[in-house]
């Protein structure tokens, strides 16, 4: 049985330890190819359903250290995009040649989405790499993010940037199994419904694996 733990007033520093002790700390961020296997994806739910994994992408998992909450910020994509229109996303996306790192291709698509600097980003890890079921290997960097930053969604590609209380989203409570059919066959997934928003899919499955790493005890 899950047990959670209701300690999230951290400091910045108190949290960073935190998710330094119970994070990847060794996984090469420069390989375009990461080489660790893909330890969770969306086959969780899904078992023998893993698709051949054809691009690397980075996302951010921004977790904002407030003095008196602690919040992960996430976007609401473009209603008008082409794929995967008007969903709940982590900033982040493909790593191009052009990046050092995958983590600095994170924070460059954090930066460009939602107008974040990376001087307010202090990565703390990662969590595992991450299969979607269109075919992306995504590593998900961990970072504490300092207040005073200031946000400006990127015209066309985010239609908001929001913050979830960590409390809400770390508590498996609230963590629902939701299906749908997708290319004729039943598909289950993570569901984290937050006010109006509804988080899901490989975004509330990467928070379903934040909670596994740093707070199911």
């Amino acid at each position: 049985m899950d047990t959670f733990r209701h300690e999230f007033a951290y400091t910045a520093d108190e949290l960073h330890a935190m998710a330094s002790s119970h994070l990847e700390q060794d996984v090469d961020a420069s390989l375009m190819e990461f080489a660790l296997p893909s330890a969770r994806g969306d086959h969780d739910l899904n078992p023998g359903s893993e698709p051949e994994a054809v691009r690397s992408a980075a996302v951010l998992v921004p977790v904002v250290a407030y003095e008196n909450q602690t919040t992960v910020l996430l976007t609401q994509r473009s209603k008008d995009l082409p794929s995967h229109p008007g969903q709940v996303s982590f900033p982040g996306g493909k790593i191009d040649r052009t990046d050092a790192t995958a983590v600095a291709a994170a924070l460059r698509e954090t930066h460009e989405e939602t107008g974040i600097d990376p001087s307010f980003v202090d990565v703390a890890g990662f969590l595992d790499i991450y299969q979607t079921g269109t075919g992306y290997r995504v590593l998900p960097v961990v970072g504490i993010v300092q207040p005073g930053f200031e946000v400006r969604p990127e015209p066309g590609e985010v239609d908001e940037v929001f913050e979830v209380p960590l409390e809400f989203l770390m508590n498996p409570g609230n963590h629902k199994t939701h299906s749908g059919e997708w290319r004729g066959v039943r598909r289950y997934y993570y569901a984290i419904p937050y006010d109006k928003y509804y988080i899901w899919g490989a975004t509330a499955g990467m928070l379903r694996n934040l909670y596994d790493r740093v707070y199911r005890r």
